[in-house]
């Protein structure tokens, strides 16, 4: 009988975060698949999770894929979580997700913890219709990037490291106008989660007199047009932390 692959979300900084289903999952499966063993320990170890335990990251997910179909299709139960959320998503995952759906193995996808929902969410901006960017390219078609989201009438998220994110909102207020809303969360779920709404400059202006360190998620306003205008019509334009 062929084995089993699941896809188990883990806590963005907050363990009790965790589901009972996830917690289950972890116990009973054959071996455990992460970004990164240092990072994952802890967390294993909290929930008194003893499995095995392989690293399969960006760097080597196209190597051991082979090897853990082999495993998949010997029976075995395999779960693959990354460092912090939902596998996936901006997180290795996609290339072995991929080749057991081609090698007909049974994915199932845990309900769970990713950042950018209850960024999204707290933003206050337009959630009925959105689109998720990940993290922009560094260099390489960067420019082409922000050209493209201009036209983007839906509301934008996507993740920003600190040592980037003055430059990105920077950038976004070139692109966009510096009196776009927008919102960007930090440390969600941590200690000194932070919410800042305002506008572009008014962001950006935040950040640069304030704390810049933890995973950053922006949400930015679409394009207005005369069918969402009454979405972002009542938006309070001053900085709300």
């Amino acid at each position: 009988m062929d084995g089993k692959l699941f896809l188990v979300p883990t806590p963005i900084g907050n363990l009790e975060d965790m589901t009972f289903r996830a917690i289950r999952v972890l116990k009973e499966c054959d071996l455990i698949l992460a970004e990164d063993t240092r990072t994952s320990a802890p967390m294993l170890k909290h929930f008194e999770i003893d499995k095995r335990v392989f690293s399969h990251h960006q760097h080597n997910e196209h190597q051991a894929t082979s090897e853990i179909i082999k495993f998949l299709k010997e029976g075995q139960k395999i779960a693959l979580i990354s460092d912090a959320g939902t596998p996936a998503i901006s997180d290795p995952g996609f290339f072995l997700i991929r080749e057991a759906i081609k090698n007909e193995i049974v994915v199932e996808c845990l309900p769970g913890a990713t950042a950018f929902v209850p960024a999204l969410v707290n933003s206050g901006l337009p959630a009925d219709a959105f689109v998720f960017e990940g993290f922009l390219p560094v260099k390489k078609g960067r420019q082409t990037k922000f050209k493209k989201l201009t036209e983007e009438e839906r509301t934008i998220i996507l993740y920003e490291s600190p040592h980037r994110l003055l430059k990105t909102l920077e950038e976004f207020a070139q692109y966009f106008g510096a009196d776009r809303q927008a919102s960007v969360s930090r440390e969600l779920t941590k200690m000194f989660e932070e919410t800042v709404r305002g506008t572009l400059e008014e962001i950006k202006s935040h950040f640069e007199n304030n704390t810049l360190k933890g995973e950053f998620v922006i949400c930015i306003a679409g394009k207005p047009n005369e069918k969402n205008k009454k979405k972002y019509k009542g938006i309070d334009e001053n900085i709300v932390k």
